[in-house]
């Protein structure tokens, strides 16, 4: 790691000078509740090992250093309080054990869990937490606000399938399981890998390195589970008991999640805004990568409420960082949340119209200055540059409409003809240490991105191009932009492959409860359609073991995998047997399945030797593809 150079921390003593620093309100919001908690929030993976911890962020204490953003320090030290928190009576949140907030609700039989955090292990630790200071209350339903990993993955912590057998009520918004299995499945490998940047997963906490992740600390890891919904949220706005409560469900789809929705405690008068609110400026499209979200919906949603809810609310809860309390901050924070999506739509539209491209947008756009002096309104998680090609793609596609961005040359290509056309990668690299010495760290990062790609093993070009993302890391006030820059240097310095975190791969548990169409479509995904182009099957696959057989017919021809229900009869060419337990430990891929061909594990009747020739055409993936080089 390299020291903040003079030009980096002059940028980040002029964003120190922009910005109210001595508005400390947010501070008073994100202790006020304090109940207590466990020391450091440290909590022990099952499989061994540290599943989540604030013991290494101790460092957040007094003024941002050099290398860090100070607005982002500042979130950063929010972030870091933990424990559990009461918001109003009956209302409890347990914050800082997750990436996410679990959001207990007291019933008159038990309590209502909202969001069980992302892993077994947090769940179930703050579930104790909460129990040790409010009584063995039982779990009396759980509600899982939208479709993303973080907010439902730790499930198995408080509830298990005996406790649905039972009858407890496990709520979510419509279109929920097929949007959590779109993305953590279909786009997973490359969602995963992309994360990694994101929330700087590769990064040990400090001051150089990992700070936060802008909506929360880290991702953590341990045990993940998925327990399917038994009710369905499907109406715009519906109202419900739970448990003696009455809850107002508004629908918000293409929101912050393909499937999300807020909620309304009128009797309680607090409304939880899920993840449509949080204290910073969301992304429109996490740099992870997702379905583009919809910033007008987004901003209609939250009227909506401003509208419906606001009057009737004493405190908002989000299902990340801190409550709002009182009448005139909700009204100002909502409706400032609401406008930051509005503006970010019709102003890229606008410009849209004026023929500006997504980057032209990007370098123009510019928030108003009563929203970009709102701490909640700042780009923790997302970005305003970042924020506006989103918006471009969501109308109009990626191609900003000039032919020469048609067919570009592959990165390698282009970077070869790049670096001959600027005389070579030595004349590259003088220029290149010049621009740094001035901190022109971006177009650095740009030039030396070809000469890496023209050549990988040209080390002065890598660590250069490491120095430079460094410093971009420092300036970053998005911790999702800090961290990749951080990644990105850490990657480039390397001399090895880097190996994979824990925690990356799908967990066989989840493949194992997919409906046997979403397993088809995950197969089909690595079918190399090449390989495959001149096969031509129909297979029966049935899922067998228990208390009803689910059976697909799959036809593959020219090269693509096409399933619906039902069976082909006597024109399948094969038929293939498996359980649910056996899917988990097939879903690797062709190594897997062929070892279950082998072993027997598979059962198929017919044409064996077809059925093994399409298993041998699936790709492997290595899910640590490289991102800044070759």
């Amino acid at each position: 790691m390299k020291p903040a150079q003079p030009s980096t921390l002059a940028a980040n003593a002029r964003a120190g000078a922009e910005l109210a620093f001595s508005d400390r309100r947010d501070f008073d919001d994100a202790r006020r509740g304090f109940i207590g908690t466990i020391p450091d929030a440290h909590i022990e993976a099952d499989s061994g090992g540290e599943s989540w911890s604030m013991r290494r962020y101790a460092f957040l204490e007094g003024e941002a250093p050099g290398t860090v953003n100070p607005s982002l320090w500042r979130v950063s030290q929010l972030n870091a309080n933990h424990g559990l928190f009461q918001v109003v009576d009956r209302v409890y949140q347990v914050r800082g054990f997750s990436l996410s907030n679990v959001t207990f609700l007291e019933g008159d039989r038990g309590v209502v869990v909202i969001d069980p955090l992302q892993f077994t292990e947090h769940a179930r630790a703050a579930l104790a937490l909460y129990r040790q200071h409010r009584g063995d209350r039982p779990v009396s339903a759980v509600i899982y606000t939208h479709s993303h990993r973080d907010h439902y993955g730790g499930v198995r912590g408080v509830i298990g399938p005996e406790d649905v057998a039972r009858g407890v009520p496990v709520i979510a918004p419509f279109g929920f399981t097929e949007a959590s299995f779109s993305e953590s499945i279909l786009a997973g490998v490359p969602m995963r890998r992309r994360a990694i940047y994101q929330f700087g997963w590769s990064l040990e906490p400090g001051p150089m390195t990992h700070v936060d992740s802008g909506l929360g600390k880290a991702v953590g890891r341990g045990g993940d589970g998925f327990i399917a919904p038994t009710q369905l949220v499907e109406q715009p706005v519906e109202r419900h008991v739970i448990d003696g409560v009455e809850i107002v469900f508004q629908l918000t789809p293409n929101t912050e999640a393909p499937a999300e929705m807020n909620m309304h405690y009128p009797g309680l008068r607090v409304l939880n805004l899920a993840e449509n609110c949080c204290h910073t400026m969301h992304n429109l499209c996490p740099l992870r990568g997702a379905r583009i979200r919809d910033a007008l919906g987004w901003s209609r949603y939250l009227d909506e409420a401003l509208d419906a809810f606001v009057p009737e609310t004493d405190a908002v809860v989000m299902q990340h960082q801190w409550p709002v309390w009182g009448a005139e901050r909700i009204r100002e924070f909502v409706g400032g949340q609401r406008d930051v999506y509005r503006y970010l739509h019709d102003q890229t539209l606008r410009l849209m119209s004026h023929g500006l491209t997504p980057n032209e947008i990007a370098a123009e756009l510019m928030m108003p200055n009563k929203l970009s002096r709102q701490w909640f309104a700042r780009g923790y998680s997302g970005a305003v540059a970042h924020n506006v090609r989103a918006v471009y793609a969501n109308y109009l596609g990626p191609y900003d409409g000039n032919p020469a961005h048609l067919n570009e040359l592959p990165p390698q290509e282009a970077g070869r003809k790049y670096v001959e056309y600027m005389g070579g990668a030595d004349q590259v690299l003088a220029r290149a240490r010049g621009d740094y010495a001035t901190g022109n760290f971006r177009w650095v990062v740009t030039a030396l991105d070809h000469l890496v790609f023209a050549d990988p093993g040209n080390r002065e070009a890598r660590e250069l191009a490491a120095d430079a993302h460094e410093q971009l890391g420092y300036q970053a006030e998005s911790a999702t932009w800090r961290n990749s820059h951080l990644v990105a240097a850490r990657e480039l310095r390397s001399t090895s492959q880097t190996s994979a975190p824990r925690g990356l791969s799908i967990s066989p548990d989840v493949v194992a409860i997919l409906p046997l169409g979403s397993f088809i479509e995950y197969l089909a995904i690595r079918v190399n359609g090449i390989k495959a182009q001149d096969l031509a099957a129909r297979f029966d696959w049935r899922l067998v073991g228990g208390p009803s057989i689910d059976s697909q017919r799959i036809t593959l021809s020219s090269g693509a995998l096409n399933h619906l229900p039902g069976s082909h009869g006597n024109a399948a060419d094969a038929v293939i047997e498996t359980t649910r337990e056996q899917l988990g430990k097939i879903s690797a891929g062709r190594s897997a399945l062929l070892a279950a061909l082998d072993g027997r594990a598979l059962q198929v009747t017919g044409d064996a030797m077809l059925f093994r020739r399409f298993v041998e055409t699936l790709d492997e993936f290595d899910s640590m593809f490289n991102v800044v080089e070759p």
